[in-house]
């Protein structure tokens, strides 16, 4: 999907993907439009790829937290090049590629960010690759360094190993030193296993019994995004000492804000509990209103963390497929598909 459209002086014309309703993957709707010049601290980014990923699927159905009304243009995350600086932004950031966390806006050819909120990115490195692991990345990495504090040694049960978190997590842990159990399809064990994962099949009805026997003590961490039942399961494989991070996205049907609600207080429940071991839900974005200064100084040192992984090669990019804005309703459908390993990435 490309723009050739003339834009009045100081603005540019741009593509961009919204999401009008609660609709199926045929419902997304393009249109093009025009943004203004950066205002004070703003950036124009021209768009080199975004993604999908399962914030998505939630915002399609309503059922993402804190997701703006409808109609909105979709679009967690980007990789891009800065084209313009508004007053107040230093000029050398016009040319530079960089990142950035955005959790709606991104499905664009452009958007306008807050110059505070882009990450460096090194030119060398290939914008889908570091569009792959921008917020798979960074929750991964500060779940297991931050939340649980993984060290050389332990043992942690990855759910959903296969997923776009669930592969950058397996990969940090095993860097970090840890012995790396994964649930999944067994379709994916082969894959799972070539990066070094004990695989476990989640749909096996012992599955707590497959985990117990390779890990008889219990794990030490356990990242868990299916909530519900699989909470007390979880909780349950904790060796003493261990830590039970959650970041489910209530994949269930039921009204949301109460289901949420549930989890986070089973979670509270958890942790209180005398027995050494810690319960606690993940969000990527904590802190981002309250201590926005914090939140952005981990974000630059966590993400470049991650970036420096990826040109060490340390982490390899899970690239389901690349396919551009203009065939989201095929992008949306293979994303959804639950036959892929990685991501879809998206390229305007």
């Amino acid at each position: 999907m490309s723009s050739t459209a003339t834009a009045p002086a100081g603005t540019t014309s741009i593509a961009e993907v919204v999401l009008p309703g609660i609709v199926g993957p045929d419902g997304f709707q393009l249109r093009q439009r025009t943004l203004p010049a950066p205002s004070r601290g703003e950036v124009l980014v021209a768009i080199d790829a975004t993604g999908i990923s399962f914030a998505e699927h939630a915002m399609r159905l309503g059922r993402y937290p804190g997701q703006p009304k409808f109609p909105f243009v979709p679009g967690y995350d980007l990789v891009g090049t800065v084209t313009a600086a508004g007053p107040g932004v230093d000029a050398a950031l016009i040319g530079q590629r960089v990142a950035a966390m955005t959790k709606t806006g991104g499905w664009a050819t452009h958007a306008l960010l807050a110059a505070a909120d882009v990450v460096p990115v090194p030119v060398a490195l290939d914008a889908g690759e570091v569009e792959t692991l921008l917020v798979s990345g960074l929750t991964a990495y500060q779940m297991l360094h931050r939340r649980a504090r993984v060290r050389a040694g332990q043992t942690v049960l990855v759910h959903g190993a296969n997923g776009g978190v669930g592969t950058t997590l397996v990969q940090l842990a095993l860097h970090a030193g840890a012995r790396v159990i994964g649930t999944s399809s067994p379709r994916h064990h082969a894959a799972l296993r070539e990066l070094g994962v004990l695989p476990v099949d989640y749909h096996d009805a012992d599955l707590a019994a497959r985990v117990r026997e390779l890990a008889r003590d219990g794990v030490d961490a356990v990242f868990d995004h299916i909530g519900g039942p699989s909470i007390a399961r979880s909780w349950s494989l904790l060796a003493e000492g261990g830590t039970l991070v959650s970041y489910a996205m209530l994949k269930d049907s039921g009204p949301m804000i109460p289901a949420f609600v549930g989890l986070l207080a089973h979670l509270a429940w958890l942790d209180l509990l005398p027995n050494g071991r810690r319960a606690g839900f993940f969000d990527v974005w904590g802190g981002h209103v309250l201590r926005p200064r914090r939140f952005r100084a981990r974000l630059q040192q966590d993400l470049s963390a991650v970036l420096t992984l990826l040109a060490e090669g340390v982490l390899r990019p899970q690239i389901a497929a690349r396919m551009p804005l203009s065939e989201i309703r095929a992008a949306v459908e293979l994303a959804e598909s639950h036959t892929i390993v990685g991501k879809v990435v998206l390229t305007p």
